[in-house]
């Protein structure tokens, strides 16, 4: 990298932390906390200052299982937050887009049996994958980088996104998942039974095809997994074609499948994380994709899965 690049690269990230500095949007209290909480492992799903239902229960899970109470406002809740994490962790990291990064785009066709010809089935926009980086939605890294070429900024554009890292450490393992039906929430606990996360997901919007309260367990993990779509329509012979479609993160199943001990059911990512929260599921448990992978790393085989 020459003098010259790093000298446009700093000046770039300098003028996006001194906008950050003195604009109002994603630098509320809201906003910082969400981020915190996100960090913490309670999600609010997506980032984007709104402090709706998914923000006040990911707070209000985060203060029982700490036993803490609650602050009287936003910024106390902020510097509470921080001081969980030993000190100011900041709410945001610079990314510089590569022609590596930009390279990596596919474009993904409509029609199945071209899908299932795809190496992967991967990101079609930069914006698209920074969001996600991001746990955030597409219109808030726009409004986070209004000055972007989006959906696809040029190689050696520097773009803010929310500092969702947690510190680089492994997720503790879980002992027990709840998967409140009611709630559509996924509570995580260790073994001393203190909840150490909570996902926001998505159920069947048939009530016949959720599974019924009860136990359950981890059957298979599949960090990348692939999908097998079957045709609406038979052919001419009356026979349904089956189309398996390649992993990535625009999968329907998404960037990770934990599979359950009730045949064909599972919890899993998906390539829309604004839906969640919904019933619009098959049947299955969806979360935002990076919210699967969060899980999927604190689950073993054999781990109790209890339905509410």
């Amino acid at each position: 990298m020459g003098v010259r690049e790093v000298i446009a690269i700093a000046a770039a990230a300098f003028a996006i932390l001194a906008a950050a500095a003195v604009e109002p949007f994603g630098m509320s209290d809201d906003f910082l906390a969400q981020i915190a909480l996100e960090r913490q492992m309670f999600s609010v799903n997506t980032i984007d200052g709104a402090w709706g239902a998914k923000s006040k229960a990911a707070l209000a899970a985060w203060l029982a299982a700490n036993s803490l109470a609650a602050p009287t406002n936003r910024r106390e809740l902020v510097a509470l937050l921080l001081s969980r994490e030993g000190g100011s962790v900041p709410p945001y990291r610079l990314v510089r887009v590569t022609e590596a990064d930009r390279k990596a785009l596919v474009a993904i066709p409509s029609n199945p049996a071209e899908k299932m010809l795809l190496p992967s089935m991967g990101y079609e926009t930069l914006l698209e994958r920074f969001a996600e980086e991001g746990h955030t939605t597409q219109n808030t890294m726009r409004l986070l980088n209004p000055h972007a070429d989006w959906p696809n900024p040029p190689a050696g554009a520097v773009i803010r996104i929310p500092n969702v890292a947690g510190g680089g450490t492994r997720p503790p393992k879980a002992a027990l998942v709840k998967v409140s039906l009611a709630r559509r929430q996924v509570g995580v606990f260790d073994a001393s039974g203190r909840q150490i996360a909570l996902f926001p997901c998505s159920i069947a919007a048939d009530k016949a095809k959720r599974p019924p309260s009860g136990e359950l367990r981890v059957k298979g993990i599949a960090p990348h997994p692939n999908y097998t779509y079957t045709s609406d329509r038979p052919d001419h012979r009356g026979r349904r074609r089956k189309y398996i479609y390649p992993s990535g993160p625009n999968n329907p199943v998404g960037s990770a499948w934990i599979g359950l001990s009730m045949p064909t059911y599972g919890i899993h990512g998906t390539p829309s994380p604004e839906t969640v929260g919904s019933a619009e599921s098959h049947g299955c448990f969806r979360l935002a994709n990076w919210n699967a992978e969060r899980l999927r790393d604190m689950v073993d085989e054999g781990c109790k899965v209890m339905v509410e």
